[in-house]
């Protein structure tokens, strides 16, 4: 790779960093590119990017960025870049770990936070944006058809009550 190539990929990975709201490190030895691919369209479905770069560029482009990696990159790495939502592409990727084995999730980041595997994995359990907003519609709106099943009632109440006077007068 010529120098000047180098040089375009580092930057296009910076503007990748600070696009990004969390990105993960994998290792994909042993996956072959018919699985890497599909991974891919499952993260891009989930608003996220999934890429495959030479560590020393990667190393390159974090430093630039003013983020430090404590350990440098071993082996063959693809990093998934959450743009979106922090949690769905994670969570894609994990679900992926759990059914292909050769997939190992390292690390990653939060922001500027470098995260081990152990916060990425708790990432990856909270429920997706659409999950949290369907939550927070359900609790506004239980106390409205709270209040209407009991008004309902009352009336239903009262219309039995009626209708019992009704057929006791005329019997």
């Amino acid at each position: 790779m010529k120098k000047q190539e180098k040089i375009y990929q580092v930057q296009n990975l910076e503007e990748k960093i600070k696009l990004s709201k969390a990105i993960a490190f994998a290792s994909y030895q042993g996956l072959n590119v018919e699985k890497i691919t599909s991974l891919r369209k499952e993260i891009k479905k989930k608003g996220g990017e999934l890429e495959i770069s030479k560590n020393t560029l990667l190393t390159r482009a974090f430093e630039n960025a003013g983020l430090k990696l404590e350990k440098a990159l071993e082996g063959p790495n693809a990093v998934v870049w959450a743009y979106e939502d922090e949690v769905s592409p994670l969570k894609t990727l994990f679900d992926f770990s759990k059914e292909n084995e050769a997939l190992k999730i390292k690390n990653g980041f939060l922001g500027k936070e470098l995260v081990d595997l152990e916060k990425l994995t708790y990432l990856a359990s909270l429920p997706s944006m659409d999950e949290l907003r369907a939550k927070v519609v359900g609790g506004l709106i239980s106390p409205i058809s709270g209040l209407c099943n009991n008004l309902r009632s009352n009336l239903l109440k009262l219309v039995l009550v009626l209708k019992n006077a009704q057929i006791t007068k005329e019997q």
